[in-house]
Protein backbone atom coordinates (compact mmCIF):
# COMPACT_ATOMS: atom_id res chain seq x y z
CA UNK A 1 0.00 0.00 0.00
CA UNK A 2 1.46 3.37 -1.05
CA UNK A 3 0.77 6.71 0.54
CA UNK A 4 2.09 10.23 0.46
CA UNK A 5 2.86 12.47 3.40
CA UNK A 6 2.66 16.19 2.80
CA UNK A 7 1.82 19.52 4.37
CA UNK A 8 -1.16 21.10 2.56
CA UNK A 9 -0.69 24.45 0.86
CA UNK A 10 -2.72 27.53 1.71
CA UNK A 11 -5.87 28.00 -0.32
CA UNK A 12 -5.25 30.62 -3.02
CA UNK A 13 -8.76 32.02 -2.63
CA UNK A 14 -8.31 33.01 1.04
CA UNK A 15 -5.70 34.73 3.14
CA UNK A 16 -6.07 32.30 6.04
CA UNK A 17 -3.75 29.44 6.88
CA UNK A 18 -6.27 27.04 8.45
CA UNK A 19 -5.58 23.34 7.86
CA UNK A 20 -2.03 24.00 6.69
CA UNK A 21 -0.16 23.41 9.94
CA UNK A 22 -0.54 19.64 10.22
CA UNK A 23 0.99 16.91 8.09
CA UNK A 24 -1.38 14.68 6.09
CA UNK A 25 -1.03 11.00 5.20
CA UNK A 26 -3.11 10.21 2.12
CA UNK A 27 -3.31 6.88 0.29
CA UNK A 28 -2.73 6.72 -3.46
CA UNK A 29 -5.57 5.25 -5.54
CA UNK A 30 -5.18 1.61 -6.57
CA UNK A 31 -7.18 1.93 -9.78
CA UNK A 32 -8.27 4.86 -11.94
CA UNK A 33 -11.73 6.34 -11.46
CA UNK A 34 -14.55 5.20 -13.73
CA UNK A 35 -17.16 7.39 -15.39
CA UNK A 36 -20.77 6.41 -14.74
CA UNK A 37 -22.48 6.13 -18.15
CA UNK A 38 -25.88 7.31 -16.91
CA UNK A 39 -25.02 10.35 -14.79
CA UNK A 40 -21.48 11.10 -15.91
CA UNK A 41 -20.15 11.09 -12.35
CA UNK A 42 -16.76 9.66 -11.57
CA UNK A 43 -16.67 6.82 -9.08
CA UNK A 44 -14.31 4.31 -7.58
CA UNK A 45 -14.62 1.22 -5.44
CA UNK A 46 -11.40 2.06 -3.61
CA UNK A 47 -12.38 3.34 -0.15
CA UNK A 48 -8.78 3.97 0.95
CA UNK A 49 -8.69 7.18 -1.12
CA UNK A 50 -11.27 8.64 1.29
CA UNK A 51 -8.92 8.20 4.27
CA UNK A 52 -6.90 11.28 5.18
CA UNK A 53 -4.98 11.15 8.47
CA UNK A 54 -3.57 14.31 10.11
CA UNK A 55 -0.44 14.42 12.28
CA UNK A 56 1.26 17.16 14.27
CA UNK A 57 4.69 16.41 12.82
CA UNK A 58 6.31 14.71 9.85
CA UNK A 59 8.07 12.27 12.18
CA UNK A 60 4.75 11.16 13.70
CA UNK A 61 3.33 10.49 10.23
CA UNK A 62 6.43 8.52 9.22
CA UNK A 63 6.29 6.52 12.45
CA UNK A 64 2.63 5.64 11.82
CA UNK A 65 3.44 4.54 8.27
CA UNK A 66 6.37 2.44 9.48
CA UNK A 67 4.30 0.74 12.20
CA UNK A 68 1.51 -0.16 9.76
CA UNK A 69 3.77 -1.26 6.88
CA UNK A 70 2.80 1.58 4.56
CA UNK A 71 5.25 2.60 1.84
CA UNK A 72 5.15 6.39 2.26
CA UNK A 73 6.64 9.14 0.12
CA UNK A 74 7.32 12.47 1.85
CA UNK A 75 6.69 15.66 -0.14
CA UNK A 76 8.39 18.64 1.48
CA UNK A 77 6.45 21.94 1.58
CA UNK A 78 7.53 24.93 -0.48
CA UNK A 79 8.92 27.89 1.45
CA UNK A 80 7.34 31.32 1.11
CA UNK A 81 9.35 34.22 -0.27
CA UNK A 82 10.47 36.27 2.77
CA UNK A 83 10.70 39.49 0.67
CA UNK A 84 6.93 39.66 0.16
CA UNK A 85 5.21 41.31 3.09
CA UNK A 86 1.45 41.27 3.66
CA UNK A 87 -0.22 44.61 3.07
CA UNK A 88 -3.51 46.09 4.12
CA UNK A 89 -6.27 47.53 1.97
CA UNK A 90 -5.51 51.06 3.16
CA UNK A 91 -2.07 50.97 1.55
CA UNK A 92 -3.77 51.20 -1.86
CA UNK A 93 -4.47 54.86 -1.05
CA UNK A 94 -1.14 55.79 0.58
CA UNK A 95 0.69 58.97 -0.46
CA UNK A 96 3.93 57.03 -0.93
CA UNK A 97 2.50 54.91 -3.77
CA UNK A 98 4.63 54.80 -6.90
CA UNK A 99 1.61 55.18 -9.18
CA UNK A 100 -1.69 56.90 -8.40
CA UNK A 101 -4.58 54.59 -7.63
CA UNK A 102 -7.45 54.71 -10.11
CA UNK A 103 -10.46 52.63 -10.97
Amino acid sequence: MRARIYKPARNAMTSGTARTRKWVLEYEPRAPREIDPLMGWTSSGDTQTQVRLRFDSKEAALEYAREHGIDAEVIEPHKRNPNIRPRGYGENFAYERRMPWTH
